[in-house]
């Protein structure tokens, strides 16, 4: 059953199992969320999120806050600050970080952990993470992977990443196979999530992280009360989660193909740009165009990009009028890059979305779908000078992904830029320098001093 053989894995599985390449891979993506989730504590919809628990009472800290509420509070408030500036990492459930992150602090700050709070050190966080990674994106290629699900209308951020949290909590509240099977099964039921909000820039995808945080939290903690969820969660039946949500494109077999021989946090990458993953190679590819045209962006004609009829969907909106509406457009991504000469986080602010040139380019960058393209693959751009020469380029692996990754530099580069906005740079120093050792903490608890 392979249900069971994934609540079976996220028991066994042990530090010393863990190759040494994964979990330095593991640290980088644990200092990046909070790196991503401390600027996010002061976007503005994480700010609204805090309102709406204001004067509750709990003991969990609320990262880049003083304030403190119940642990499924925290892991929502903290999941969606993670993703609230589109910084955080992806090709995991989407969003692994900004989900189970939040969700693996939240398990760790409660009063009644079946295991002592000693017991739970910086290797057992990276374990559970590891692992939370692993469960969530095997769900998604459950599904039939990224561009069938969402290409449904489901945000797998959501519908998936659920199940990454319950997994990475149940390994820290210490749950046995069987309540890790339940906490599963419950997960399932607390599963949702919609791209309804791509048509108006809605907030909405900004709350997608911390609400599957908190369900996989909550899911464990039920468990570990002895509440059952269904065993059968997976398999061909009315009701299942791939026969609901995946009944044409379901591969069930990928929840457990190749288990704990190869490692989907391997596949994930960290964003140097804050935007859509899916434009990042297009920044890539038109970055690389000037550098060999010898050109400015005022010797630029005009931009065309080919590219799938999935991508063209999320990310062929031109309304930048709000910050999630411009972090999913294309066109916006490729203008910015040509305006303020880059795609980092400043280039998204009000004012620089207001640039009076930001519209110029944006009607100069044309989008096509060209029907061969596969689903899966990045797009290709053209870039046409003013005295008539043109050149195509594709970025197959773009900055940031496990074939080209960010050096140690600039994620720290990045990490700094992000944590800065909300803590002292000394204070951030400090965590990163936690951080990067990581697996020689005796208590991750102990992490808060410098979240607050």
């Amino acid at each position: 059953m392979r249900m069971a053989r994934l609540a079976q894995f996220c028991v066994d599985t042990r530090f010393e199992e863990l190759p040494a390449e994964l979990v330095e891979q593991a640290k980088r993506h644990i200092l990046d969320t909070f790196g991503a989730a401390l600027a996010g504590a002061g976007s503005d919809v994480a700010r609204q999120a805090r309102q709406v628990f204001k004067g509750e009472v709990g003991s969990t800290l609320v990262w880049g806050t003083d304030q403190r509420v119940g642990a499924a509070q925290a892991a929502m408030l903290n999941g969606i600050a993670a993703h609230a500036l589109e910084l955080d990492d992806t090709g995991g459930c989407d969003h692994s970080g900004a989900v189970v992150l939040p969700a693996v602090m939240a398990a760790l700050s409660m009063s009644t952990l079946s295991v002592s709070e000693a017991s739970i050190d910086g290797r057992e966080l990276i374990t559970a993470v590891v692992i939370g990674y692993e469960i969530g994106r095997r769900v998604l290629e459950a599904c039939g992977s990224y561009s069938a699900h969402n290409g449904a209308g489901w945000h797998s951020t959501a519908t998936c990443g659920v199940f990454g949290a319950a997994a990475a909590s149940a390994r820290i509240l210490g749950l046995d196979a069987q309540q890790t099977l339940s906490a599963l099964g419950i997960a399932g039921s607390f599963s949702g999530g919609l791209w309804a909000f791509i048509h108006d820039g809605s907030q909405s995808k900004r709350l997608h992280s911390g609400r599957a945080a908190e369900g996989g939290l909550l899911a464990a903690r039920f468990a570990q009360q002895g509440i059952t969820g269904p065993t059968k969660l997976f398999d061909n039946v009315w009701g299942g989660f791939l026969k609901t949500l995946a009944a044409d494109t379901a591969v069930p077999e990928a929840l457990d193909a190749e288990l704990g021989h190869v490692w989907k946090l391997a596949r994930c990458s960290i964003k140097p740009y804050a935007a859509c993953r899916g434009t990042h190679s297009a920044i890539d590819a038109l970055d690389l165009l000037l550098d060999q045209l010898q050109v400015s962006a005022e010797q630029v004609e005009d931009v065309q990009v080919s590219l799938c009829g999935f991508l063209q969907d999320m990310c062929g909106g031109q309304d930048v009028s709000t910050l999630p509406a411009a972090q999913m457009s294309l066109r916006y991504a490729l203008a910015a890059r040509l305006v303020h000469g880059h795609c980092r986080l400043e280039a998204y602010d009000d004012e620089q979305r207001r640039h009076p040139r930001i519209a110029h380019w944006m009607s100069r960058i044309r989008l096509e779908v060209d029907p061969h393209l596969s689903e899966d693959g990045e797009p290709v751009v053209s870039v046409r000078t003013v005295d008539s020469r043109q050149a195509s380029l594709c970025v197959e692996v773009p900055l940031g992904a496990p074939g080209n990754p960010l050096s140690d530099a600039a994620l720290e580069e990045k990490f700094f830029s992000l944590a800065g906005r909300v803590i002292p740079l000394q204070q951030a120093k400090e965590l990163l320098e936690q951080l990067w050792r990581l697996e020689e903490l005796e208590s991750v608890r102990a992490l808060d001093r410098w979240l607050s």
